[in-house]
């Protein structure tokens, strides 16, 4: 029941605006049709009432970076499928891309990192898989995802090492504070 609730309320933030006499106006149809779409084939999700809440709560602050709904929905899936792979909170990983690339999966550092988590090249030649491309979303989001996810691992769960590994700068700690204060700003 309460689940029910929570979904409604947060479908109710597709709605346009309010109209003059307090009716509510049109739910913009291509945000609708993403949701649904999203919702049907989000396959790391509990139930489909778990994918509406969470895809509803993260799209209108992703809508910042990526202003299609489609495209929204299908980064908000890929992220929550890959960072559930790894045993990830997906949130924190929508942290770690807004603060490594704003969400753009065709960002490349002056170091040479590349896509959304931006990962190093070098670890393709590491794994043995030197054709695969870090600009594709779901190979970067593999990526990233098992990566960080060994750094966690590597710093005994203390999310700032990770991040400061994740990132390169372990011993100083700006990169996680930014991560963290992204984290607890927009995605928690």
């Amino acid at each position: 029941m309460i689940r029910k609730s929570l979904a409604t309320l947060l479908l109710c933030l597709l709605f346009t605006g309010v109209q003059a006499q307090g009716e509510v106006a049109q739910i913009d149809p291509e945000l609708r049709r993403a949701l649904k779409e999203a919702v049907t084939q989000a396959d790391s999700f509990v139930d489909r009432f778990d994918a509406e809440v969470w895809l509803m709560s993260k799209s209108q602050p992703l809508a910042r970076y990526i202003k299609d709904p489609q495209e929204r929905m299908r980064v908000l899936k890929a992220v929550h499928r890959e960072a559930t792979r790894a045993g990830l909170r997906p949130e924190i990983v929508l942290a770690v891309i807004q603060i490594e690339s704003a969400f753009d999966p065709y960002a490349v550092s002056r170091v040479g990192a590349q896509g959304m988590m931006q990962v190093m090249p070098f670890w393709k030649k590491e794994i043995g898989r030197p054709d695969d491309n870090l600009i594709d979303m779901d190979t970067n989001l593999r990526y990233g995802c098992t990566i960080l996810k060994h750094y966690i691992e590597k710093a005994k769960g203390n999310l700032a090492d990770a991040l400061a590994y994740y990132n390169g700068s372990y011993g100083r700690y700006t990169y996680s504070r930014k991560v963290l204060d992204a984290w607890a700003a927009r995605w928690r």
